[in-house]
Order: structure tokens, then C-alpha cells, then sequence
């Protein structure tokens, strides 16, 4: 009798059969040209860009049809399209390619006497504070862990969490929680200031309202960002429409746009700190809450994290604690 993972779901006897044809005939070419013919919505394309002929192409995709019993692309006027099983199949092989990379640069880490690789993605919440925090923690404690950092949206990070591009991503959680295999874990809960330079107009008023800040041009996070969704609500439930701002969240251009001009910028407590502190801009004086959130980390439940990513997870919560305990209050920060 076959045991199994009492973690895994047990296979039906034609699943068993299949899954064992598939690992003991599936070539890693196969899923690289998978994904290549999905990119390209081309076989000679794809064919090309992985240094192989299309006759050769076309039987690796022909071989993998017949293992499978299913048709993986079809041909239309906007040129090779992947059917449901395509696209299911194309989704897993990034990840299973993903994962193979990601094993032959830890094992080259450690044949290099460094102590494995971690890849996080960070939002602008998370980039001024806690992340630094983090860092400094695991090159005290871990000096041989190599660290690469990936800056971004959910929208675009969490992607790369699902395939394995990236172990973690710190920042503002989402609003909407992701899928299953995504856990999310709060760090502790973000303030956010409406910022401007000294001597802007607003910058000496107290108790301004919303509709007060309605007639200046922002300077906010793009639309698929928590805090962003947050703020439209905010204006929208205040019985106007949400402005139309400048949306950005490279963070050295925001900070010379708002100390320039009389915009009004958004933004998380913590990414303004130094700019407080040294009165490069100020935070003005509401009647009003803008909206909180909890920074935290996500990672995938599907892959499980290495003991590296492990690592690199226990240091952002030490630090998630100390900023926690550390939260910059607005009273303190005004243009006062």
C-alpha cells in the first residue's frame, strides 16, 4: 500500500497514473517553452528565443498534449492562445522554474560560504522603517545571508510571491486578501499625515477639513495601493468625488515635488520621518482622521519559506515590534 503526505490530498488511481507518466516523461525544455509560447503567442517566436527549431518546438508541445490528454494552446486571428489547461499548466510551470532557480542560486550561495539568499518585496510603507530595521537585524545576526530587495504595488508583487520570484513582501496589507496559499501577518498599524512644504498656504491653518484640501493639487499612492483604495472611499463617503492627483510612489520624486511646490502628499508616518524631523516639510493640522492600516508581511503557505526566508521573517517582526512601539504622532510633526 502507497502512503502518502497525510498534508496532501490522496490521488484517485488515474490522477496516480498520470501524475507518474507526467514525472517520469516531463523534460525541463518542455516547460520552458510553455512558458516561452505564452509570451510570445508564437511557437516560431517562442521557438527562437530558446535557440531550438520550430519542428523541434512543435513535437515537445505535441508530446506533452498526448502525456496530458488535453490540448494546451490553440491557434486564433491574435495567434497562439492557451486554452484552460494551458494556462493552468503555464501558471504552475513559472512557479516550478522559479522554484529551480531560486534552489541553484542558494546552493551556489552556500557552495560560496554564504548562509542562503532571500528575496523580499517591498511597498513604500515598509521601505523607510521597518525594512532597514530588518536588514540591519540580519547583517548583525546573519552577515553571510544575501538579500535582494524588490520595490512595488501588491498588484504587482504578490505575483512574484505566488511563482517564487520573491519569499516575502513587507508593506501596507491589502484591503481584499489574496487567495488561500498567501498568508498575510500584521507587523503593527501605519498612521498616515497630509504633508507639505513650510510656509504652504495650509501649513499654519488648525483644523482643516476635507473639503478644505479638495481645491489643492496630491500627490497619492496609484490606484491599486490599500492606502490609495482608502482615500477614495474617504472623499467619496465626504459626498464629492476623489481628486485627481499625481500618482507616485518613487518616493526621492515625491519628497522634491512636495518641498517645491504646493502640493499635498499622503503618505505613511513612517516614510516622512527624516523630513519631518529636519522641517524639510511638515504635517498639517486636520479635524479629520485619514485612514490607518497594518503593515505586514505576506508569504506563501503553498511553498513554505527556507530557513533563510525564516531568518529574514523573524527579524521583520523584532522590527515590526520596535516600530510599532515607535509610532510618530501627528502632534507632534505640524507646521505649527
Amino acid at each position: 500500500m502507497t502512503s502518502h503526505d497525510p498534508a496532501e490530498p490522496a490521488l484517485a488511481p488515474r490522477q496516480t497514473v498520470l501524475v507518474e507518466r507526467i514525472l517520469a516523461r516531463l523534460k525541463i525544455r518542455q516547460l520552458r517553452l510553455l512558458v516561452a509560447v505564452g509570451s510570445h503567442r508564437s511557437v516560431l517566436h517562442a521557438a527562437l528565443s530558446l535557440n531550438m527549431s520550430q519542428p523541434a518546438a512543435t513535437k515537445l508541445l505535441k508530446d506533452l498534449e498526448e502525456d496530458l490528454g488535453v490540448t494546451l494552446f490553440e491557434r486564433t486571428n491574435r495567434g497562439v492562445v492557451p486554452t484552460i489547461f494551458g494556462a493552468a499548466l503555464m501558471r504552475n510551470a513559472r512557479m516550478i522554474l522559479s522554484q529551480i532557480g531560486q534552489a541553484v542560486l542558494e546552493i551556489d550561495d552556500l557552495a560560496r560560504g554564504r548562509e542562503g539568499r532571500v528575496v523580499v518585496g517591498t511597498l513604500i510603507a515598509a521601505s523607510a522603517e521597518v525594512l532597514p530595521r530588518a536588514i540591519a537585524d540580519v547583517l548583525e545576526n546573519r552577515p553571510g545571508l544575501a538579500v535582494k530587495i524588490v520595490e512595488g504595488t501588491n498588484e504587482a508583487l504578490i505575483p512574484g510571491l505566488r511563482t517564487g520570484d520573491l519569499d516575502l513582501v513587507v508593506g501596507r496589507l491589502p484591503v481584499f486578501r489574496h487567495r488561500d496559499e498567501v498568508a498575510q501577518e500584521r507587523l503593527y498599524e501605519a498612521e498616515s499625515l497630509a504633508l507639505v512644504r513650510p510656509g504652504h498656504p495650509l501649513a499654519a491653518r488648525r483644523g482643516l477639513g476635507l473639503e478644505e484640501l479638495r481645491g489643492w493639487g496630491f500627490v497619492l499612492p496609484p490606484p491599486e495601493t490599500t492606502l490609495r483604495r482608502q482615500l477614495d472611499q474617504m472623499f467619496q463617503h465626504a459626498g464629492g468625488p476623489p481628486p485627481v492627483p499625481l500618482e507616485s510612489v518613487a518616493w526621492l520624486a515625491n519628497r522634491r515635488l512636495l518641498a517645491e511646490t504646493d502640493l499635498v502628499g499622503i503618505l505613511p508616518a513612517q516614510v516622512a520621518a527624516d523630513e519631518l524631523s529636519v522641517g524639510r516639510l511638515v504635517a498639517l493640522d486636520l479635524s479629520f482622521a485619514l485612514p490607518r492600516g497594518a503593515v505586514g508581511v505576506c508569504y506563501s503557505t503553498r511553498r513554505g519559506l527556507s530557513p533563510a526566508a525564516d531568518f529574514f521573517l523573524q527579524a521583520l517582526r523584532r522590527a515590526g515590534a520596535d516600530v510599532g512601539r515607535a509610532q510618530i504622532s501627528p502632534s507632534v510633526s505640524t507646521g505649527a
